[in-house]
């Protein structure tokens, strides 16, 4: 599979988009992002862009008083501090994310679009596995693409492919085998809508995992208000032509892993 680092120019949107950060800021209404991908894959891939939603993690519960939804998701003066945010050591603590990864039971060859993929936190992560794969890192925040299509190239990985997203539309590959959506299913606006457009983009067999924050007061996640009860995961997923393989609650402190196959 031929793989190659692409760079592109990001346009900005002309409306802001958010990203919610693990325990970043407001997560009610996401401006949504009207343009099209930019840049070219030099690789042969036509990847779609990224998760149709805010990028990766949700806000802490601590920073509550940040919830001031309508606007921009990103707490931080400057797109450093968000990503430092996203990266610090202390989450790896409770989101776990090598045991993530390796829960997936991954082969090594599929091709992954991570949707609400953030600075990269997952992706790269996912890249090491997918030693004969790809990784499609989707993200409505142009700043996010910036960032991890820099650290792809000064690291020198290959199979991450940086895609900048629309916020209504998942626009993921027909040939991607998986689909990661981490701490996002509960900023999308119009979630049946959505759900349905990502199965009808997706074959038969594709499994689709979903991380969303447990019910209850946590010390780290959403606002009570915002999480999607586990049965309701399940109920809107199976709705939309997805079956469920597995759930996991033991696995992440405060979250559940859930692992659907497209019908």
């Amino acid at each position: 599979m031929q793989k190659s680092i692409w760079a592109v120019s990001v346009l900005m949107i002309a409306s802001q988009l958010g990203g919610c950060a693990e325990n970043a800021g407001s997560h009610e209404q996401h401006s949504k992002q009207t343009g099209e991908i930019v840049g070219t894959d030099t690789s042969g891939h036509h990847h779609g862009g990224e998760n149709d939603q805010t990028p990766i993690n949700c806000p802490m519960h601590n920073q509550s008083q940040q919830h001031q939804h309508g606007h921009n998701h990103k707490p931080f003066a400057s797109t450093d501090e968000y990503i430092a945010h996203l990266d610090r050591s202390d989450r790896d603590q409770w989101q776990k994310p090598d045991e993530v990864v390796s829960a997936l039971g991954l082969k090594g060859t599929e091709t992954l679009a991570d949707i609400g993929a953030g600075s990269g936190y997952f992706s790269f992560r996912f890249a090491k596995v997918l030693t004969d794969g790809d990784v499609i890192a989707l993200d409505i925040e142009p700043e996010m693409i910036t960032h991890i299509q820099k650290r792809a190239i000064d690291e020198g990985v290959q199979n991450v492919i940086a895609r900048l997203a629309k916020a209504d539309d998942p626009s993921v590959p027909n040939s991607a085998d998986w689909v990661f959506i981490c701490n996002v299913l509960h900023h999308i606006e119009n979630t049946e809508a959505w759900l349905t457009r990502l199965h009808n983009q997706l074959s038969p067999g594709a499994k689709v995992a979903i991380i969303e924050f447990k019910p209850g007061e946590l010390p780290v996640g959403p606002p009570e208000w915002m999480k999607i009860a586990p049965e309701k995961v399940i109920e809107m997923l199976g709705a939309a032509g997805f079956s469920l393989s597995r759930q996991e609650s033991d696995l992440l402190p405060y979250q559940d892993l859930f692992v659907f196959i497209r019908k």
